[in-house]
């Protein structure tokens, strides 16, 4: 997992800006059509049933970038070709969906049925897997066995809990040293963005537009440092602290993911009619402990002990769709019926192998350096839990490989924001994985950028959700390049949406086998 609060003017407020909000020269540049590419990708229809209608392809990018003819290794692409006239074309506009580890092939699809979607239609939609991911080559698979169900309690109870879960996290490590040892070095943040380069020099594009959630903004911020002179048009959703990658940014998520933990439980609390766990928020708490408490001597299904608990109700801090589901699952535990703790375990947090955490930990490991001794992770972890038990100690283990790693961190680059056009970024004040602090420091580092808000918000990710409000700024950015004025604080204000309503279950037939609902699909921004 990842990611300081006082709102701040973006720099460069003093140019004068057109009615809508943008710079004269940006506004020219944008009455300008795009060129179709010429580029040299080789593109053919996709055979993979879920990216159905998309078309497919790989392009080669060094290892090394810093030997650009040495060994080369394959980014797997997809495309969305663009609908519109060709005079009315805007270029490519690739798309990222955050971890570092997540694939990104399926971005193209995402803006399907969404009010934003006729915006979109003016561009080639590029969504790639970064290197080490899915189906790039060489694929990052470690074979460790982590994240394993039946794992120690994330909170260790004495030295010896304390030891098995180091043991585990230096297997971790040793096991990702042999499986790609030539692949390891050159994983960081900074490599991804010269593979974007390569990315554009091979589609045969001047410039590009990127859309990037969580990661991805950290990823495009890295790539607008390198290559200002390459974006057209950038949109970060759910914002990095820069100065925090990574150790800092995990301890703010401890605290957030708290905050936001003790939202779905006030939701659960309001809803007691029909989950039956407290009508106050301290009453849920108590049976959510409760509940993981008893599943150490017993864990669901042979399959989910406190640790996978853990991680099953983690996404309640990503999203707030998901809690109609956890609440129903947390009620129903509590109520001796674990059955669809496991349904909701398998669904949202069990990985058939360990390929999405390997590549996290490859890219955040050697993004910057950790603390080196054990005993500072450990202080922090110990401080922090008392306050913050939701998260601390899970995300502490999550990334303990990283005081293992072969690869030693890097000096991470200083984001800076000279020589970009208007970019536009979006927030939500609760946001747990990125919070709020982060977007407040990128908007102050990209003096040309605006900040749009969602006040009250705590979901991860934003556009593309249904938020009216927000998606009409991403829309007429993406249609004309229009940007808010600039302004202290927030650039513009949007109200979250609603909270999602209850599930109706029978109180009184929780510890029965009542018919439980299928989990729906939720596009979740790591």
């Amino acid at each position: 997992m990842r990611k300081t609060v006082v709102a701040l003017a973006a720099a460069g407020a003093g140019l004068t800006l057109l009615l809508q909000g943008l710079p004269a020269s940006a506004a020219a540049q944008d009455r300008k059509p795009t060129p179709p590419p010429t580029g040299t990708v080789r593109w053919a229809p996709c055979t993979d049933p879920d990216l159905e209608g998309l078309e497919c392809a790989t392009v080669s990018v060094p290892l090394d970038h810093k030997r650009p003819w040495g060994e080369q290794i394959k980014i797997a692409l997809t495309r969305k070709k663009h609908t519109v006239p060709d005079h009315r074309y805007q270029g490519v506009l690739l798309l990222n969906p955050g971890g570092p580890g997540g694939s990104g092939r399926g971005g193209p699809l995402w803006f399907a049925g969404t009010s934003v979607e006729d915006e979109a239609a003016a561009y080639d939609l590029i969504g790639f897997d970064p290197r080490g991911v899915g189906a790039s080559e060489p694929r990052l698979v470690c074979g460790s066995g982590y994240n394993a169900p039946v794992r120690p309690d994330h909170v260790p109870a004495n030295p010896a809990e304390e030891k098995t879960w180091l043991d585990r996290a230096k297997d971790f490590a040793r096991k990702c040293a042999k499986a790609l040892p030539r692949l390891l070095p050159h994983m960081t943040t900074v490599d991804h963005a010269h593979d974007l380069e390569a990315i554009r020099k091979a589609l045969g594009v001047d410039k590009i537009n990127f859309l990037g959630y969580s990661w991805g903004t950290y990823l495009g911020a890295t790539y607008a440092t390198l290559y200002p002179h390459r974006v057209r048009r950038m949109v970060l959703d759910s914002v990095v602290r820069p100065s925090g990658v990574w150790y800092e940014n995990n301890l703010d998520q401890n605290r957030a993911f708290e905050v936001r933990a003790k939202d779905f439980f006030a939701w659960i609390a309001r809803h007691n009619a029909d989950y039956g766990l407290g009508a106050t928020a301290a009453d849920v708490e108590r049976r959510y402990y409760e509940v993981r408490a008893a599943l150490k001597a017993n864990p669901a299904g042979g399959l989910v002990g406190p640790s996978e608990y853990d991680d099953t109700f983690l996404p309640a801090g990503y999203t707030d769709s998901l809690w109609p589901y956890l609440a129903l699952g947390l009620s129903l535990a509590a109520n001796g019926n674990g059955s669809f703790l496991v349904t909701l375990y398998e669904a949202l947090a069990h990985a058939e192998d360990d390929s999405d955490h390997a590549l996290y930990l490859a890219t955040e490991c050697t993004d910057n350096r950790w603390p080196a001794s054990w005993n500072v992770w450990r202080r922090d972890a110990i401080a922090l839990h008392r306050t913050a038990p939701f998260a601390t100690w899970p995300n502490t283990w999550f990334n303990a490989p990283c005081l293992f790693w072969q690869v030693k961190g890097k000096t991470p680059p200083r984001i800076t924001g000279h020589g970009l056009p208007p970019v536009l970024l979006f927030q939500s004040t609760k946001d747990a994985a990125t919070p709020y602090s982060g977007a407040v420091e990128m908007h102050r580092l990209l003096p040309s950028s605006r900040l749009i808000v969602e006040n009250g918000g705590g979901n991860h990710g934003i556009t593309l959700f249904g938020n009216e409000c927000v998606d009409n700024h991403l829309a007429a950015y993406l249609r004309d390049g229009t940007v808010p004025p600039s302004r202290p604080g927030p650039d513009a204000l949007c109200a979250p949406l609603p909270e999602p309503e209850p599930l109706s279950v029978n109180v009184a037939a929780r510890s029965a086998q009542p018919t439980t609902p299928e989990i729906p699909e939720v596009r979740i921004r790591r």
